[in-house]
């Protein structure tokens, strides 16, 4: 079956050129792939794309990785067919989000490096989430509302956040926030970036404070599958029509269950199950991964 292979340029960094085209022609043959089609410019020495044979093998997805690194380009594989994809679900923290928002919730109490620390643990995978979850937010009681409201404000969008779901909703795309993390953040900064919905875990307030518990049920690895499953049925579609993006080891089942799942600046737990990743450039690299030109971004 025919997929592309799409290259995308970094910021600051060499631009594209047919030379990387012709590196990546060079080295498919040695996976029993061929290029079967010219190159096809998204945005001159920016982005662009060429048709190969057949999908990515893991030995060819690191042999181009390693090829492309000196020059700070991403690339992705994805099947011809049912490319620009009808749902977008994507992870907040570190993905649409620039921080962690309970990372820096902590540094209102003082203990952002203790529960960094936790957390880093979990988005590779070495902890249990919810756990590590109950653990970080027991770790917050009393801390005032105010600290939410003062986080909130600090917290910035990556690059590409906003042209990324506003382009896909644009192009007639469902878009939904899906986090580990916690409803106060999702719900503003999915209206901020142009997400139609949201879905998080629920910080327990009392008189103003935290008390140090998550409402139940703890939204996990597994509810981000539920949620991908759910808004599927509500469309009528199938997950090769789906984009999944995230950076963490719980977003894997979810990058996994879609027809494109995307690792954004992935913890290495990520990048070894997950073959399209943005290591480079911003989030509008997911655009390209459609066949989307700056000619359809949106930001407003």
């Amino acid at each position: 079956m025919t997929h592309i292979l799409t290259l995308v340029a970094s910021d600051n960094n060499p631009p594209l050129t047919e030379r990387h085209f012709r590196e990546a022609a060079s080295i498919l043959p040695h996976y029993n792939l061929s290029q079967t089609g010219k190159t096809n410019w998204l945005d001159k020495h920016k982005a662009g794309e060429i048709t190969i044979s057949d999908s990515a093998q893991t030995a060819l997805i690191a042999h181009l990785r390693e090829t492309f690194a000196a020059d700070k380009i991403d690339f992705f594989i994805t099947p011809a067919k049912k490319r620009q994809k009808k749902l977008l679900l994507a992870d907040m923290d570190s993905t649409i989000a620039s921080t962690e928002t309970l990372d820096e919730l902590a540094a209102h109490a003082g203990i952002k490096d203790k529960i960094s620390a936790i957390t880093a643990k979990a988005m590779e995978g070495k902890l249990d989430f919810k756990a590590a979850l109950r653990e970080r937010v027991g770790l917050l009681k009393d801390l005032p509302v105010s600290a939410l409201n003062e986080t909130l404000e600090k917290t910035v969008l990556n690059p590409g956040a906003r042209t990324f779901a506003r382009t896909m909703r644009a192009q007639g795309a469902t878009c939904v926030l899906v986090s580990g993390g916690f409803t106060f953040f999702t719900q503003a900064l999915a209206e901020k970036s142009g997400f139609e919905f949201n879905h998080g875990n629920t910080l327990v307030i009392e008189n103003d404070k935290l008390t140090g518990s998550v409402g139940e049920p703890i939204l996990d690895k597994f509810a981000k599958v539920h949620f991908l499953e759910e808004y599927m049925e509500k469309l009528g579609i199938g997950p090769e029509e789906c984009l999944t993006i995230g950076d963490g080891a719980n977003d894997i089942p979810m990058l996994k269950k879609a027809g494109l799942g995307i690792g954004y600046r992935p913890k290495n737990a990520v990048l070894e199950e997950v073959h399209n990743a943005i290591l480079y450039g911003d989030l509008t690299a997911a655009l390209y991964a459609q066949g989307y030109g700056s000619k359809y971004f949106k930001t407003l």
